[in-house]
């Protein structure tokens, strides 16, 4: 049997209830297909520990990840602390350190789920996309001089490699002849005429590679009103990282909300943990209230399962899921029911059982 470490930071506010539900689907996935078992490893790192110690993480938190088989992450950040400490105290640096350049979000309409968009239905929007995650507009690259003064100065520089665009645009594709075949760069080539001229030429380069794969460019103001307006002309769909960060939010809300949105953080080339999350945040307005929608996490929870190689549980969770929402009114109400997330986690696992 196989056994895999995850390390556990259910982070802060509903995080922390997420994180439970998708443990609890996770291990009945494993228990119905016997194969392979899951060991936690529960680190109670965030927001609080921050206020405790002036550190989202311990000094060699780093190095206790380093020994996992995954990362499973449930939200980061708190009305207490300033965004930026939370994210570069904890999520950036797991990202950056591990070069976990390939953030994949699937952005999929599920049966049952009301979508906003009039007209479209679940054959409509079913994309996957693919952020460059360890570099770009989220380098950390600058700084600031003359502080608190009028003339003070802020530079926030980008940072794109030929490697770092080569590396996520390549696992692009590749995931891109697995599905339907057809790939969309997003870039503000235009407007931009370095870092993504650079990055259409590799594109361009890429693409040589892979000649059953059709190539669209396309700008990222256009490819934003696309998301609303033809959703179904996407498959796979490349960005750099703040590119992907926007557009993927926008997915999450055209497939139906945030509560479902997930996503794998993860090196393809292997030799670092990777890092699965949902992406709705700690939601402090409703953290306790055990209202919380727990697929995102378990949604998230299903793409580690395939990432540490155990595909058909991952496709049991995921099917477990879909039916709960195609065939019962059992769901949260950012989806328009009125379960609890026990609820919807139960109604789950007996599914996936």
């Amino acid at each position: 049997m196989n056994r895999y470490r995850v390390a556990v930071i259910a982070g802060d506010g509903v995080g922390k209830e997420v994180i439970h539900a998708g443990k609890r689907v996770l291990e009945a996935a494993a228990r119905c297909d016997g194969g392979f078992a899951l060991d936690w490893e529960d680190l109670p790192w965030g927001s609080a520990h921050y206020l405790a110690t002036g550190r989202m993480m311990p000094d060699d938190g780093l190095t206790l990840l380093r020994a996992s088989d995954a990362i499973y992450l449930g939200a980061v950040g708190w009305p207490d602390i300033p965004d930026h400490i939370t994210l570069w105290g904890l999520l950036l640096p797991i990202r950056q350190r591990f070069d976990l350049y390939a953030n994949l979000r699937p952005v999929k309409l599920l049966p049952g789920v009301p979508c906003p968009l009039v007209g479209k239905e679940p054959a409509d929007i079913d994309m996957l996309c693919v952020r460059e995650n360890s570099e770009g507009e989220y380098s950390g690259a600058g700084g600031r001089v003359h502080l608190g003064f009028g003339h003070e100065v802020a530079i926030q520089t980008d940072v794109f490699t030929r490697t770092g665009i080569e590396k996520v645009v390549r696992h692009a594709f590749h995931q891109a002849r697995r599905r339907r075949g057809h790939l969309t760069s997003i870039t503000k080539s235009n407007a931009s005429p370095f870092a993504f001229v650079l990055w259409d030429e590799v594109v361009g380069a890429v693409a040589a590679d892979y000649p059953d794969v059709r190539v669209d460019k396309m700008l990222v103001d256009a490819a934003a009103a696309r998301f609303i307006t033809a959703p179904e002309t996407f498959d796979v769909v490349v960005a750099s990282n703040l590119f992907g960060d926007i557009l993927t939010d926008i997915g999450a809300v055209i497939q139906g909300s945030m509560g479902l949105a997930a996503s794998a953080n993860i090196n393809p080339d292997g030799g670092y943990p990777g890092l699965f999350e949902p992406v709705h945040g700690s939601a402090p307005d409703i953290a306790g209230n055990g209202i919380a929608n727990p697929i995102g996490a378990i949604w998230a929870g299903a793409l580690m399962l395939e990432h540490l190689g155990e595909p058909s549980a991952a496709a049991a969770a995921l099917d477990a899921i879909a039916q709960v929402l195609a065939t019962s009114d059992v769901r949260t109400r950012d989806l328009g029911g009125s379960a609890s997330t026990e609820e919807v986690t139960c109604a789950i696992i007996s599914a996936l059982e």
